[in-house]
């Protein structure tokens, strides 16, 4: 029985995200070739793919993608993430990986209630581990077993996204009326490209940061701390910030 928590990498992205979507842009108002083009555009893609952004050119976006790998994470959030349609995943199969040493994520809820709490839900994913084995003894395939285990248990994926869906999800998830666990990864995910990108990613995350918060009357009405938070982060990303320093900050301050 082991407690595990957030770790997400960014494995890898689209070479010259920006020189590629300002590419794909400019194509659609130019006579030139396509070669000839990109020798054009290197030196002012950043400039660009603001400008498409600026008047909602978006399809370009699409051009360019970014791949993460997540492991310390529950089901619970592998439900949201699987939502987001225009990604592509490869999630680790309770149907043919059983394990006898269950790995679960404590929410910070439970943490917050003090360590009797902690040992309470410690000792349910143990006995909940104990039903697991037991099927699996008494011969049930794993993916029969599995039905006995919990949201909290750990799933590990890998997937990819294109800069459109990106910044969609972000949108979303980092917005602070998101589900504790997945807005802390959607941080992480938010920093790590702007990290790479910034000219695509700069104030790009939960949409009050660039515009009005599209959550109405359920609005959580902290624009202000977010917009404080996204700073802070902004200038952690400037310095060259590694992908564990981004997730120890996003696992200090984004509650």
């Amino acid at each position: 029985m082991t407690k595990v928590s957030l770790n997400v990498k960014l494995l890898s992205h689209t070479l010259d995200p920006e020189l590629t979507i300002a590419l794909g842009g400019k194509l659609c108002y130019s006579k030139s070739e396509i070669d000839t083009l990109r020798e054009d555009t290197r030196g002012s893609e950043e400039k660009f793919v603001q400008k498409l952004m600026s008047f909602g050119h978006l399809s370009p976006l699409e051009h360019a993608s970014f791949t993460f790998g997540v492991q310390g994470v529950s089901r619970a959030l592998l439900a949201q993430i699987t939502r987001h349609r225009i990604a592509s995943f490869s999630v680790q199969s309770q149907r043919y990986v059983a394990t006898e040493n269950l790995t679960y994520i404590v929410p910070p809820s439970v943490i917050e209630l003090g360590e009797e709490a902690v040992q309470e839900f410690e000792q349910q994913m143990e006995t909940v581990n104990s039903f697991y084995a037991k099927w699996l003894d008494k011969g049930l395939p794993a993916e029969d077993a599995r039905f006995v285990l919990p949201n909290a248990a750990e799933t590990r994926m890998i997937f990819t996204m294109n800069v459109r869906e990106l910044l969609h999800f972000f949108e979303l998830r980092c917005c602070m009326r998101a589900q504790w666990e997945i807005r802390r990864l959607a941080w992480c995910m938010a920093a790590m490209v702007r990290r790479e990108a910034p000219a695509i990613f700069e104030m790009r995350g939960a949409s009050c940061l660039s515009g009005a918060c599209k959550e109405g009357k359920m609005s959580c009405g902290k624009a202000k701390e977010v917009k404080k938070l996204d700073e802070q982060l902004t200038a952690l990303v400037k310095n060259g910030a590694t992908d564990e320093e981004i997730i120890g900050w996003v696992n200090n301050n984004i509650r």
